[in-house]
């Protein structure tokens, strides 16, 4: 079964004959086919019907025409006179242009040497693969087609017709008919890497940026020719294409692309929607990353990324309600209870967003939901919920079993039915992944739920290689700093950019000592404990000293994480304190180092989870 893009629910097809030949490619076609129906192509935005792309026979544009045969009175090779609504008009031969759609995309693909032949071959320097045109006329039989006599100007070899196509065709001669469009035919195998080189220059919108966390896409024109192809994969791609309208959840492992998808959807509903969209997460460091990324991408759109509590603050102003005069936990307490009373008692407007799509649902209380149904456009409903469970780092002791044992029906989500799993981890190595699970292998115990329910993921690596995390112990506080300063100083001397760095503390105290170590070592520094989190992390050239929790949703090549001795913190629940170092290892996409003095029962597991890595890789 070819894997077609968007999923069928989800294409919006002009046509009958269209959608008839969606249907037959996904069930005709061997797996191993990629097909995007109606998806921009290239530089230039071209819109061709289908792509078709398989790694051992070449790249495929179709054009379809649902025309028949009483409805032609002339087909020359550059346009095609037909009656229409009963007078003549005269249009492009759909021939001539699926013709220059594949000699634009062709020329495109050539501008990567990576795609074209190698120097001293027969065809040097041309497309590495075969590439080829054709049209589909699902109203018109091949008896009828021959009675046309168009010659060259639709040529027979490069034409699909009706009884061509029923739903009786034998899989393998369908096949075939598509395979004989590719009349210069070589052999060619392109590798999954080459592959993803073919999707990056045919599909802009999916290409990453592969600057450290920006989980975003680049813009068209930003991105240069690359030596490492970063794109999302299908599976994200399907996702990022195929969400439709309604309320969506999607479970995902932490690194398997959630937030990038978030970007995509968000971007996307916000050019087309009248009424604006709003990107919510818990901590405010997220949020302002979130922001940096979407306003990078907007040009004519609104869209804009905002903490709960932050929103709530807005939600109350502009209703002109008073804000909670409180200092604290007891300020944010007081603002949720505010707002979710004007939710009940009708102050607070409704139907105030086209979409809302929440970045780390986890950490959302069940009542928030309710407050985000409410303000969501009932018409369209256009709601996402990216959840992890393994990551809830902010639960609390009073909502811990609430949030745990909810249902996303109990709160107005109706989400049943159109929930994705991502379980696939693509920003950390290997090794780093592997120790980051075995520590927290037993909060991590795969637990899958009914599909209205919160399921617990056990993450999948990629199978990115790189070193073993290391866990070094110091016999006082000197040296560690000693330590700190070192592994920082020896990055960057083999061109580690400060700014692809972070060192993540438990306490505000450690922040302090951190700030100081560096600060006496000149290691340009900037710790989101003295700055705006609003600001923490935005471009200058520094090291990032960041709290576990601020760290969610952010990526860096390399990661310290000191003084482990002083975790689980005395009077915390251990399962939170797991998931917290939890998250802060998964920060680290390259490297990770972690340090402690004496031993605690957290160093003694991470020592166990290193031994168990290093045996088993």
């Amino acid at each position: 079964m070819a894997q077609i893009i968007p999923t069928l629910g989800a294409c919006r097809f002009d046509t009958p004959g269209e959608k008839r030949l969606a249907e037959r490619l996904e069930k005709k076609l061997p797996d191993d086919w990629l097909c995007w129906f109606n998806v921009p192509v290239g530089p230039k935005g071209l819109q061709p019907d289908f792509v078709l792309l398989h790694p051992d026979v070449g790249l495929l544009i179709l054009e379809v025409k649902d025309w028949r045969l009483g409805s032609l009175k002339a087909v020359k090779v550059n346009e095609v006179t037909k009656l229409e609504d009963g007078r003549e008009v005269t249009v492009i031969n759909p021939m001539a242009q699926a013709r220059k759609y594949a000699f634009e995309t062709k020329n495109a693909l050539e501008k990567d040497p990576a795609l074209t032949q190698k120097p001293g071959s027969v065809r040097a320097g041309n497309l590495l693969m075969p590439y080829t045109w054709g049209i589909v006329l699902p109203e018109m039989t091949r008896k009828e087609f021959t009675s046309l006599q168009a010659g060259s100007a639709l040529e027979s070899v490069r034409v699909i017709c009706k009884d061509e196509m029923f739903e009786t065709v034998d899989a393998s001669l369908f096949e075939q008919r598509f395979k004989a469009m590719f009349v210069q035919h070589f052999p060619v195998a392109l590798s999954d890497e080459q592959l993803d080189r073919v999707r990056y220059h045919l599909f802009p919108e999916i290409r990453l940026n592969p600057a450290r966390a920006q989980f975003g896409l680049f813009g068209e024109q930003e991105a240069p020719m690359p030596s490492l192809i970063k794109v999302m994969d299908l599976q994200q791609e399907q996702l990022a294409r195929s969400m439709g309208s309604g309320h969506r959840v999607i479970h995902g492992v932490a690194g398997s692309g959630k937030t990038m998808v978030l970007v995509y959807r968000s971007l996307y509903l916000a050019r087309t929607s009248s009424k604006p969209v709003l990107v919510l997460c818990y901590n405010k460091t997220l949020a302002a990353r979130l922001n940096q990324v979407l306003k990078a991408h907007q040009q004519d759109v609104q869209v804009v990324a905002m903490s709960f509590h932050a929103w709530c603050h807005k939600l109350l102003t502009d209703a002109q309600l008073p804000i909670p005069q409180l200092k604290g936990q007891k300020f944010f307490q007081a603002l949720e209870d505010d707002v979710l009373k004007h939710m009940a008692d009708g102050k607070l407007a409704a139907d105030r967003y086209a979409a809302i799509l929440i970045d780390e649902g986890h950490d959302f209380k069940p009542e928030w939901f309710r407050l985000v149904v409410h303000q969501l456009d009932q018409d369209q409903e256009n709601l996402l919920v990216l959840y992890d469970d393994a990551q809830a780092i902010y639960r609390g002791k009073a909502t811990l079993a609430s949030k745990m044992t909810f249902s996303f029906a109990s709160v107005g989500i109706k989400a049943s039915g159109r929930t994705t799993i991502l379980r696939v981890n693509y920003r950390n190595t290997l090794e780093v992944l592997s120790v980051a699970h075995a520590f927290s292998k037993d909060l991590l115990s795969a637990r899958d739920a009914e599909d209205d329910h919160i399921p617990v993921l056990a993450p999948q690596s990629a199978g990115r290689r790189g070193d073993l995390p290391q866990l070094l112990s110091h016999p006082g506080l000197a040296q560690e700093a000693q330590c700190l300063v070192a592994r920082l100083e020896h990055e960057q001397a083999n061109g580690r950019a400060w700014q692809d760095m972070a060192v993540i503390y438990r306490e505000g105290s450690q922040a302090t000592w951190i700030e100081d170590t560096l600060k006496a070592a000149d290691i340009p520094y900037t710790s989101a404990k003295t700055v705006s989190k609003r600001s923490a992390l935005y471009g200058e050239n520094t090291v990032k000293i960041v709290s576990m929790h601020s760290s969610k949703g952010l990526e860096f090549g390399f990661v310290v994480i000191p003084r482990l001795h002083e975790m689980p913190v005395q009077g915390e629940d251990e399962a939170d304190e797991m998931r917290l170092l939890y998250v802060a290892m998964t920060r680290a996409v390259d490297r990770l180092v972690m340090t402690h003095q004496t031993h605690s029962g957290f160093t003694e597991r991470l020592q166990e989870a290193v031994a168990q890595v290093q045996a088993s890789l």
